[in-house]
């Protein structure tokens, strides 16, 4: 019996400070719970079958409504319910940002003998953004990324993935990116048109972005965070290396799914440490 919830952020993180009210039909309230830090609500309190208002609230989010339906057994499960930063609809101020590598990460997942992902990431990076004043349109992003910084957490598949079979991180030791555009998909979501050299190939690549918010940080700045995948195919950028096993799986997928999260720090440089 009673209710049970998880708060979450829009990038999956718990809201450990969020309350849960719920009221019933006629407005009045039946149940407040706080979450755990764990951003779970389990609260055992029973409740009567019928319809309830449930409304999540948390301090620097916007507050989340929704319905619940109480069955016969007094029990309230609401799922998980996502909170935006307030004011996370709104654009990041104009000018320019720079991504902080300390806070931010570029990762890379690919299929492993057709049955499970390896999970990479690069560790050295580092980019601009321009967030246009007028045309949000014309806002511009600038990354370049260490290819010889993959991490896979294995050093020899790190090795075999600098070499010339794959990144060939001697002749071409910079992946870089470029946007050409930036048109919107939703209150918050964006793809980003740009182009990426990988291994010496440069193609367009879009990006599937979600603007998380815009708040202060602990050093008197402000922080903008995204996040943004993409998906690429290895062919598409001369790496065809691959071992076909004998059941006739390739080793290594051809198709790479690239994660990336990103926080820039308003300005044109980082904080100094």
């Amino acid at each position: 019996m009673g209710l049970t919830a998880k708060i979450r952020t829009r990038d999956g993180w718990a809201v450990s400070h969020a309350v849960v009210t719920v009221t019933d039909m006629t407005g009045t309230q039946v149940l407040r719970a706080e979450a755990d830090h764990e951003g779970a609500v389990r609260d055992t309190t029973e409740l009567a079958p019928g319809a309830y208002t449930v409304i999540v609230t948390a301090v620097g989010y916007a507050p989340a409504a929704s319905s619940a339906i109480v069955t016969a057994s007094g029990r309230a499960e609401v799922g998980t319910v996502t909170l935006a930063r307030q004011g996370g609809t709104e654009l990041p101020p104009p000018g320019p940002w720079t991504i902080d590598p300390a806070h931010s990460s570029v990762a890379a997942v690919a299929q492993h003998l057709g049955i499970s992902s390896v999970h990479g990431r690069f560790t050295e990076f580092g980019g601009t953004i321009e967030i246009a004043p007028d045309d949000i349109a014309k806002s511009r992003v600038e990354a370049v990324i260490r290819a010889a910084s993959v991490d896979t957490g294995n050093g020899m598949r790190d090795t075999h993935l600098r070499s010339a079979d794959f990144l060939d991180v001697e002749r071409h030791p910079e992946i870089t990116y470029h946007s050409t555009g930036l048109t919107q998909a939703g209150s918050d979501r964006w793809t980003v048109h740009g182009e990426l050299s990988l291994h010496g190939v440069v193609r367009p690549v879009d990006l599937d972005l979600a603007y998380l918010g815009t708040g202060a940080d602990p050093w008197g700045g402000t922080r903008a965070a995204f996040r943004a995948t993409a998906e690429l195919r290895r062919e598409d950028f001369a790496m065809n290396y691959n071992q076909v096993l004998q059941a006739g799986i390739a080793a290594i997928g051809t198709t790479l799914r690239v994660e990336l999260d990103i926080q820039a720090v308003q300005g044109d440089s980082l904080p100094q440490a």
